[in-house]
């Protein structure tokens, strides 16, 4: 049995935030009293930085800051990025992926360190060089595709620098062929069955009650490290063969001079997981809308709802009950920061879905968005028709241009389904530990139940066998998280990462709001011009400052933000490209909108009446 400290102080947090970006693993030293009053030094590992490299030095929050809005649990870290066994399971998952499509063999990944998915003053980042050797790889793609199709238009992203090892004429053939079946294939019908079988997980969850505590910690351990890799691995695969279409469609477009045309190809696909949920909730919208009883209890405040209208006898209530019952059982896995297990989501805590509903309640019938995507589904057929037509005397063109459309129809859904493959098989895990966590808020050792995401799964092991001192251990690394939750992180880290001491505090750099007239350049991404008054929302948590007909303003959007595009007017974001979730989703629900529009949520006034235009990319303040 190890020694386990009964008080703890902090010795050197002002050490542990200068190393920010240091070497691997950052440490800090913790000065603790043993049970028998002797006091000793005790190194804990928390935030560890990824150890860079020079083959491979550009890192990015593009994509992967909707993944993880918040720096990385040390649970999370210890299962998917990397412990004391080495390398773990999403960054496994990746270099599966990339030998797959052919890009790399495993000869060119560090054994010992992740390249893939790196760790910065507690965030995650993807490493951009890597992505853009795919491009310079693939059979027409470059590195500048892959930097729009990540970066958008954020500024300081540097330029391409080709390295001699980064052409490859063996990767190129190996893409080649996998691009060949990606541009003919009907169907995916590995995701099809992967669907299949995480959707049984949930019929089949195990009573987490019944077991005992040892016995839940080894079942997550073992669930994750059984399934999760093959899923993930999946969903890299299929996000990366997005980009063929794209790039073939926008060129086309362009060719052509019909160069906007090309996002609305990608729109009205249909079948897109991540925007079923939205259709769904409008739905339950609706039918709260037509019951008395049911908008009462919402005009009564979206506090505590859930457990009014579960208490209620009136048979209206009774039926909407029924039916929110049977969303949270096919969407409840969805919520804010939703890959990461310790929080919340809509099954756990049913009012953060209550409150979007909300929203859609008090909606005009005119923001149906089946409405919209219907609309949608029918200009993406009519302008397919109509560049198909206009490519007639290029029949190579022409059949290049139908097979991009074809596979974009294929594999944009397909990547929405595998990543749901993956929050639907995290969701069980939380499950489990939210189980472990309420039992140990009973004994007094967590401060709350999802206090397990500040311990590894050794550590919670020994937690189970000797209580003492392990609450104060959790407070103090709870204190970290916090503070390196309250830094801006850089969106992008060349080399080594600057201190986290020195990452300016979130919120902390003022710019110029723009005035009546001012616009902002960002990138377009579902088509429509809208008007209305700006909302910026910094929390998806709390929707109820949206009202429908405004327009949202955020930092990002992961899933949890859906919902609030249906009673948008439109949809602005911070940063964002075209594989981004906020405009996948937009296209889907027929919601203008822009992203990479650099500092918006600093710049647009909030309440300022707007001009959203996602045909050029371009927001204007027109009144404040």
């Amino acid at each position: 049995m190890p020694i386990v400290p009964n008080s703890c102080v902090i010795s050197d947090l002002t050490g542990w935030l200068q190393r920010g970006g240091g070497s691997h693993p950052v440490h800090q030293s913790l000065t603790c009293r043993s049970h028998d009053g002797e006091e000793q030094a005790m190194t804990e590992e928390y935030f560890a930085s990824t150890k860079t490299s020079d083959r491979y030095p550009i890192w990015t929050r593009a994509n992967v800051g909707e993944v993880f809005p918040d720096p990385v649990a040390l649970s999370t870290f210890d299962f998917a990025f990397q412990n004391e066994d080495g390398i773990q399971i999403s960054e496994l998952g990746f270099r599966d992926a990339y030998v797959r499509i052919g890009a790399f063999d495993e000869s060119e990944f560090d054994p010992e360190n992740p390249v893939f998915l790196g760790v910065f003053g507690g965030y995650t980042y993807l490493n951009a060089s890597l992505m853009r050797i795919f491009g310079e790889r693939a059979p027409g793609l470059s590195a500048q595709d892959i930097d729009e199709a990540f970066f958008g238009v954020q500024p300081g992203i540097p330029a391409y620098e080709q390295h001699p090892d980064d052409p490859s004429a063996e990767a190129e053939a190996r893409i080649g062929e996998v691009f060949l079946w990606a541009l003919t294939t009907p169907d995916l019908p590995d995701v099809l069955e992967q669907e299949q079988r995480v959707n049984a997980l949930r019929s089949q969850r195990p009573d987490f009650g019944s077991m005992g505590d040892h016995e839940i910690v080894d079942w997550i351990e073992s669930f994750l490290n059984g399934g999760f890799r093959e899923l993930f691995a999946q969903h890299i695969f299929i996000s990366f063969l997005t980009t063929l279409p794209m790039g073939i469609v926008s060129a086309v477009c362009e060719a052509v001079g019909r160069p906007t045309d090309a996002m609305k190809i990608m729109a009205g696909l249909g079948d897109v997981e991540s925007a079923a949920p939205s259709m769904a909730m409008w739905e339950l919208g609706r039918l709260a809308a037509a019951s008395e009883m049911v908008n009462a209890a919402f005009e009564n405040g979206i506090d505590g709802l859930n457990g009014r209208l579960r208490a209620s006898k009136d048979p209206e209530v009774e039926n909407f009950v029924s039916a929110f019952e049977q969303f949270l059982w096919s969407y409840g896995s969805r919520g804010p920061n939703e890959w990461e297990i310790s929080c919340p989501t809509w099954e756990t805590t049913p009012d953060l879905a209550l409150a979007a509903i909300d929203r859609m309640r008090v909606s005009p019938a005119s923001a149906a968005p089946q409405d919209h995507q219907s609309q949608l589904a029918n200009d993406r057929q009519r302008i397919v028709a109509e560049i198909s037509e206009m490519l007639e005397g290029d029949p190579e063109t022409q059949g290049q241009f139908l097979a991009g459309a074809h596979s974009a129809s294929v594999l944009m859904p397909g990547r929405e389904r595998t990543k749901t493959n993956c929050v639907k098989f995290i969701q069980e895990a939380r499950m489990a530990a939210r189980e472990l966590g309420l039992r140990m808020v009973e004994r007094g050792l967590y401060p709350e139940i999802t206090s397990f995401a500040m311990l590894r799964f050794a550590e919670q092991h020994q937690a189970i066998d000797d209580a003492d001192g392990w609450r104060e251990i959790i407070e103090q690394r709870q204190a970290m998280f916090d503070l390196a939750a309250a830094k801006q992180e850089p969106f992008v880290i060349v080399g080594e990462s600057e201190p986290l001491s020195t990452w300016p505090e979130r919120g902390s750099v003022s710019v110029e709001p723009l005035q009546p007239g001012g616009s902002i350049q960002g990138l377009s991404g579902c088509p429509g011009v809208s008007e209305g008054r700006a909302r910026v929302i910094l929390d998806s948590h709390d929707p109820t400052a949206l009202e429908p007909g405004d327009v949202l303003v955020a930092p990002l959007t992961d899933p949890s933000w859906t919902p609030l595009f249906v009673p948008a007017a439109g949809v602005v974001v911070d940063v964002g490209a075209a594989l981004s979730h906020a405009i996948i989703v937009s296209r889907e629900l027929g919601i203008p909108c822009v992203v990479s529009a650099t500092d918006a949520t600093k710049r647009i006034p909030d309440g300022a009446m707007i001009q959203v235009n996602g045909d050029t990319g371009v927001v204007t303040v027109l009144d404040d």
